[in-house]
């Protein structure tokens, strides 16, 4: 680029070896690795992928035969008496036993219609599942972007602020000599201490600002970052790839993971008006069952005639082969109830996969279209730069003969300065609408930010440009 000498001169004021700066910069893919490992949001979707995951086995565990076990023991001790008319007197008993029951039952499923749906849904599931972690992986690479950015965009307004300020602050210097040799009227300096007292006020908002962004940018990684590569002077504005709107468009409506995973929705909204039709269907279930029963004990007998005991020992084995077959017949109307919910849900499934579509072909074209105009408007800007810069000059040397009052240099000083801030922020708003691009038309990778992270460059951070500004003065 044909000026960036002119502004990096301007934003440091002098020479700075990178080498020499104190603290090593973290370079836009070393924040992804620890967003990677960080982030919350990530790590739920992943934990929701692997949820859904357990799907199939679900439905196929359904399919195979359900065994199941049981098993009692009982003991029973009973004793009373009982008069007898016949007898003419009373008999006393007392009874104890022993009894033991246990079965087994094997299920096999003939033909339930939920569970041929549930394993049809499963795969649809599973394919949702990994979609929306496809999805929320590609979100976490614009979150990391957008906040690594918002950070330099901060840092740009601060040492731009912090720029302006030392000049106003030389400005007001010089206005103080020049009133008391009586070249100036009293209006310049006031002027000047008026622009003097706005910069300091625009440094602490600047400063709240920066801090504000590296606070965002923590939060995604876990830890605080004092210093991050930046763009250097020689980053590529590149044209997208098909160069043409429609293309991106088309592959934005076939490949971008939002609307795929939308019409995996409605997918699963129609199956899910099969399986509540469920209740309309017959079942059939084949069951085999084998059990045993055993009671022993004794009872004992005392009355008038005399005493008897008397021993048992039973055991019964029941073994049994049925196919049970299920008919519904009335539910008082909550099955056909809850098809109509499942036929509503769909409708709106259907209206939620036409909204999505609509907004991923209008994400695709406001990218496509904010890759080209920010190419033109960072060129714009950085001729924007050496114009101001010229500008201010020309309204120096004015001031110098008497030509120009020193508001007008005032206005051209922060008019140059604004135009460095607006030509760096063009920058980031240039990569992160070709990472929205990429994003939209579903193709966004970690490779995309690898191929950034060649172009960025150590830079000194607003402190460190300060300190070297003074020492350069």
């Amino acid at each position: 680029m044909k000026n960036t000498n002119i502004i990096s001169t301007l934003l440091l004021s002098t020479s700075v070896l990178l080498f020499s700066l104190p603290v090593n910069a973290t370079s836009l893919l070393e924040i992804y690795q620890q967003a990677l490992q960080s982030d919350p949001q990530i790590h739920e979707a992943e934990a929701r992928r692997l949820a859904a995951m357990e799907a199939r086995p679900q439905a196929r565990g359904a399919y195979l035969p359900q065994i199941s076990a049981t098993g009692d023991l009982t003991e029973s001790d009973v004793s009373g008496s009982r008069f007898s008319f016949l007898n003419a007197g009373t008999t006393t008993f007392d009874q104890s036993s022993s009894d033991t029951n246990w079965s087994v039952s094997l299920r096999q499923s003939v033909f339930r219609w939920e569970q041929i749906v549930n394993l049809k849904r499963a795969d649809k599931t599973i394919a949702k599942a990994e979609t929306v972690r496809e999805s929320a992986q590609q979100d976490l690479i614009i979150r990391v972007a957008q906040r690594y950015f918002d950070v330099l965009a901060a840092e740009d307004r601060l040492t731009s602020i912090n720029a302006n300020r030392e000049a106003i602050a030389r400005q007001l210097e010089q206005a103080k000599q020049r009133f008391e040799v009586g070249l100036i009227a009293i209006t310049d300096v006031q002027e000047s201490q008026a622009a003097y007292d706005q910069s300091v006020a625009d440094e602490i908002g600047a400063k709240r600002s920066l801090a504000t962004a590296r606070e965002f940018l923590r939060e995604i990684t876990g830890e605080y970052v004092s210093k991050l590569d930046a763009p250097g002077e020689d980053f590529p504005l590149q044209t997208p790839e098909p160069n043409s709107e429609t293309s991106w468009v088309d592959m934005s409506l076939s490949q971008n993971l939002g609307l795929l995973a939308s019409r995996l929705d409605e997918k699963l909204a129609r199956d899910e008006i099969s399986f509540r039709k469920n209740g309309h269907y017959p079942s059939l279930d084949l069951v085999v069952r084998t059990g045993e029963s055993t009671s022993e004990g004794d009872v004992i007998s005392t009355g008038p005639l005399g005493s008897s005991s008397n021993a048992f020992d039973d055991t019964t084995t029941n073994d049994s082969i049925s196919l049970q077959l299920t008919v519904p017949l009335f539910a008082g109307g909550g099955t056909s109830s809850r098809v109509r919910e499942a036929v509503y849900l769909h409708r709106a499934s259907r209206e939620q996969l036409q909204r999505v579509t609509r907004e991923t072909e209008r994400q695709a074209r406001d990218a496509y279209l904010g890759v080209l105009s920010e190419i033109s408007r960072v060129n714009a800007l950085e001729q924007a730069v050496a114009s101001s810069q010229t500008a201010l000059q020309a309204t120096q040397a004015g001031y110098e003969v008497g030509t120009r009052t020193i508001v007008e240099v005032l206005n051209s000083q922060f008019a140059l300065y604004a135009a460095i801030t607006n030509f760096y922020q063009s920058r980031y708003d240039y990569i992160m609408n070709a990472l929205r691009l990429k994003q939209a038309a579903g193709t966004l990778q970690v490779q995309d930010l690898e191929q950034i992270d060649e172009w960025l460059k150590d830079r000194p951070t607003p402190e460190e440009a300060a300190t070297t500004r003074k020492e350069g003065a």
